[in-house]
């Protein structure tokens, strides 16, 4: 059955100022003494963009400093709103895209030099978030729109007042900091997509308020239907209450497909607003915000298996086009107040997105075992997400050279995914069946899967809290200590429902023709009380690992020492301590919870970084660390889970281990002139036991994880910004520059094993299996691309509104899924390739402080497709492949 990869939620915050030291103080031990009388210093680069991150401050906020990246004590990529807004993404995956080293892979999961998801940790004004997906623990970055982000910092080089999931990096996002002036915001925009808009598309009818989101009530779960689930009971499939649930299951408001002639354009409305109120000694701030996003696309995808080592479509597992229409409908809403009086501040933020999916799906093929038939398969589905969050922080000074934060947070996330439905219909073309040449739904007969209906949900709860201290003992050195406490709470539930027909095969053909709401109507339930054998039966046969509950407990403390060794020698040196205990337990319908699944692993991680002053405007870093990455919680279970929006089954496996990372890296820079750089780094990992999936079974391929014994990547990456006045030029170019921009990282990454090397596998015998049985020597790891680029030309004005930039993004093929185990298959690899993009921005000035913005944007000009692919000695096997259109957007916004 072919599934969406699931569509993502919009997460909206404001600034929330967590520890933080400044760099841009005395106190910061990160500056050389003759930075102040460098005629390259960054003092005239503007305001430093705000950024807040855990235990130990960046950035004062707002203040006028040097260049942040150059600043810094560690190795940092930083976008300002300005750098973002430039870009014209309108999520900060996108925009983190543009960034060294970084890559955006599937739905917003942005990878940090290569290194997969579970390498990178993403923090929000530097508290922890929940995932609403139910096979990760890292949030989908794509959530964040760009507009209410102030900056989004990547740190590459570990340092102790992270937390010691640090594998590729961290990426922190800072939100809009409280108004230093009143203002008033709204704006809107229109989209056309040339693959999806004004074309031919799926639908289903639902609910009459689905495009606000939210869904009226026709999908909520039935009295009847609920009180089983309450029963943890599993279901006689022949019962009375069987029959009761199964009338009720399938309507035709849930599970007739429409073609819809015409699919809407996309569109979008936001507001936003904000004051300051002078209360004499302190001064209070309320920003509030509130967006609105309507999106549809339709993609048209190849979805081909192999069984062996050929692409022949002959002996393919499968070959299928699948035709899906996602309406994706994304609300949220903030508000936010501060309080600050002096050098001291408390900052509440609260949060709320709704994400919502609506997605319709036909896909039409061919199956190995069948070859002479054609499948046809349906999908409607509903899958709703939801986000709370609420940030307080609290920032003194009681004297000079002393500051103390506190902060706590609660973060809720929420996936609900009710009436997922499909069915299948079978074709035989074959002249001897009287129905060969029609699709007929004969409900689990005759080489058809049954029709199902699935009900799941995910609710998580992240609490946290920490608390810091920082001391300047004397000029140019500071030491900072720090707590940190996180608790994650999950439970996530799929109950689904298979309907089978085992009755006379006459009377399931005829009936079989009917259209889906029509077969499965109540009256064909009581069928046998009327003399006529149909034999519908209501099976739940995933009851076993319907659901399972996970948790998250970490402690940590840490020292920090920043020092000034001489006038052009600084260092930054942390050792921090984590506690952590990692437990998942499988609660099986109608039977005992399974035994937990514990992880209980202490860790000192260490973490040097100094950086030396070559001449002003130029230093050299070098920096080495210890971190670490843990399982995700749903690959320390066995028993078997399917994902709907992978369209994969999945195995865990309870043996998994921690994996742990040994980082260095080198790094020069030259900050030529303000906010012009080129920066030239190396660096290296060795992974001790890596987390690497792969693909098992023969019919059904499974998905399991375990980890390999070794892998090392390293790679290289230089970054440029320029600069040219082109004021020489006079008339319309005297107020205008060149932006020349541009980055390249070059990654390779590979596992090691040798012979004799062992992996444990659970269910593969009581001891341990061979390493080569799995993985292959020098494999990449996945996700990991060799080469990825960037490049930005444009052209602005300095004085006003006026940007025109061309971007260029390339990425390399890279490893999305091994090939099956033992089977000589090569990997599954996804090939990103060249983008160009396009983004103007016109202010229109209509007085001092009232301003109009005009954007337009248009997207993969060239039409670059989406490739997932295994490429066989004689062919490839288009495993995801699909055309991606041109997207084009006119919006506006005024300000007063």
């Amino acid at each position: 059955m072919t599934t969406p990869r699931l569509a993502s939620l919009l997460l909206l915050s404001t600034t929330i100022l967590t520890p933080s030291l400044a760099w841009a103080q005395d106190s910061t031990t990160s500056t050389t003494a003759t930075d102040a009388a460098s005629p390259q210093d960054g003092a005239d680069e503007g305001q430093a963009p705000d950024i807040s991150v855990p235990g130990g401050a960046i950035i004062v906020t707002g203040q006028r400093s040097r260049n942040v990246m150059r600043t810094a004590p560690q190795v940092i990529s930083v976008l300002s709103s300005e750098e973002i807004a430039r870009t014209g993404e309108g999520d900060i995956a996108g925009a983190l895209g543009r960034v060294t080293g970084l890559s955006v892979v599937g739905n917003g999961y942005v990878y940090v030099r290569g290194l997969g998801d579970r390498y990178s940790l993403a923090l929000l004004n530097g508290s922890p978030l929940p995932s609403p997906e139910p096979l990760k623990r890292v949030v989908p970055l794509d959530l964040f729109p760009t507009s209410i982000v102030a900056s989004s910092l990547v740190q590459k080089s570990y340092s102790a007042n992270f937390p010691g999931e640090f594998g590729g990096g961290v990426i922190n996002l800072t939100t809009k900091a409280i108004p230093e002036e009143s203002f008033l915001e709204f704006g809107g925009g229109l989209g056309w997509d040339t693959e999806t808009t004004n074309k031919l598309g799926y639908t289903y009818y639902g609910s009459k308020t689905d495009w606000t989101g939210w869904d009226n009530g026709n999908r909520s779960v039935p009295s009847a239907l609920q009180a089983y689930f309450n029963s943890n009971e599993v279901i006689n499939p022949t019962s009375d209450l069987a029959k009761e649930l199964g009338g009720q299951l399938v309507t035709s408001r849930n599970a007739v497909v429409q073609k819809d002639d015409h699919v809407q354009p996309n569109w979008s409305a936001d507001i936003s607003a904000g004051t300051r109120f002078d209360l004499g000694g302190a001064t209070l701030g309320v920003i509030a915000a509130a967006g609105y996003s309507n999106k549809t696309q339709t993609k048209q995808i190849t979805q081909q298996r192999a069984q062996g080592v050929t692409a022949d479509p002959d002996q393919l597992f499968e070959n299928f086009t699948a035709v899906n229409t996602d309406n994706r409908v994304v609300a949220n809403a903030l508000v936010g107040m501060g309080l600050e009086w002096g050098e001291n501040s408390i900052r509440w933020t609260n949060v709320y997105i709704h994400d919502t999916d609506k997605h319709t799906g036909l896909r039409l093929g061919k199956r190995e075992n069948n070859p002479n038939a054609d499948y046809m398969e349906q999908t409607t589905a509903w899958y709703e997400r939801q986000l709370i969050d609420t940030q307080l922080v609290g920032e003194f000074k009681p004297a000079d050279d002393t500051t103390i934060d506190l902060r706590a947070g609660y973060a809720n996330s929420k996936r609900l995914a009710p009436f997922e439905i499909n069915a299948e219909y079978l074709r035989t073309n074959t002249a001897a069946d009287p129905y060969g040449e029609y699709f007929v739904n004969r409900l689990g007969n005759g080489n058809q899967d049954p029709t199902t209906i699935t009900f799941s949900r995910l609710n998580e709860n992240v609490w946290s809290a920490g608390a810091d201290l920082s001391h300047q003992f004397a000029p140019g050195w500071t030491g900072t200590v720090g707590y940190a406490y996180q608790i994650n709470s999950r439970t996530n539930t799929r109950r689904s429902f298979a309907i089978y027909a085992n009755g006379d095969q006459t009377q399931i053909s005829n009936f079989g023709l009917l259209r889906l709401d029509v077969l499965l109507q109540p009256g064909t339930w009581y069928l046998a009380d009327n003399g006529v054998n149909y034999g519908l039966e209501l099976r739940e046969p995933d009851a076993s690992t319907a659901q399972f509950d996970s948790r998250l407990l970490n402690h940590a403390f840490y020292g920090k020492l920043d020092g000034q060794l001489t006038d052009a020698l600084s260092f930054d040196f942390g050792l921090r301590w984590e506690y952590a205990k990692e437990s998942t337990i499988l609660r099986p319908i109608g039977a005992a919870p399974s035994k937990a699944t514990d992880l209980k692993n202490e860790y000192i991680l260490p973490a040097l970084t100094l950086t030396y002053e070559v001449q002003p405007g130029m230093q050299v870093r070098a920096s080495a660390s210890k971190t670490l990455a843990r399982p995700q919680f749903r690959e320390l279970l066995y028993q078997p889970y399917f994902d709907p929006d992978s369209n994969r089954t999945y195995q865990g496996n309870p043996f998994l281990e921690d994996s742990q990372l040994y980082n260095a890296e080198a790094r020069w820079e030259w900050y030529f002139a303000p906010d012009q750089r080129i920066a030239v780094g190396g660096f290296f990992k060795r992974i001790d036991n890596p987390i690497e999936s792969f693909l098992t079974g023969s019919e059904s391929f499974i998905t399991s994880y375990a980890n390999a014994p070794k892998a090392n990547l390293y790679g290289a990456e230089v970054e440029f910004q320029k600069y040219v006045p082109l004021d020489s030029w006079g008339g319309l170019f005297e107020t205008r520059r060149l932006l020349l921009l541009g980055n390249y990282t070059f990654t390779k990454s590979e596992l090691k094993v040798k012979d004799g090397d062992t992996v444990r596998i659970y269910g593969a015998g009581t001891g341990t299996s061979l390493a080569t049985d799995y993985f292959t020597n020098g494999a990449p790891l996945t996700g990991q691309s060799k080469h990825i680029a960037n490049t930005q030309i444009g052209f602005e004005d300095t004085e006003s509104l006026s940007q025109q930039t061309i971007l260029f993004n390339y990425a390399s093929k890279r490893a999305v899924s091994r090939g099956l185990a033992n089977s000589g298959q090569p990997d599954i690899f996804e090939y990103p390739g060249l983008t160009i993009d396009l983004v103007i921005r016109q202010g229109i000035k209509l007085s001092e402080d009232k301003q109009i913005e005009l954007k337009f944007e248009g997207r993969n000009l060239t039409g670059r497709s989406h490739r997932e692919y295994q490429q066989m000695e004689d062919g490839k096997v288009n495993y995801n492949t699909y055309d991606q259109g041109r997207v084009f957007t006119l919006s506006a916004s005024a300000k007063f």
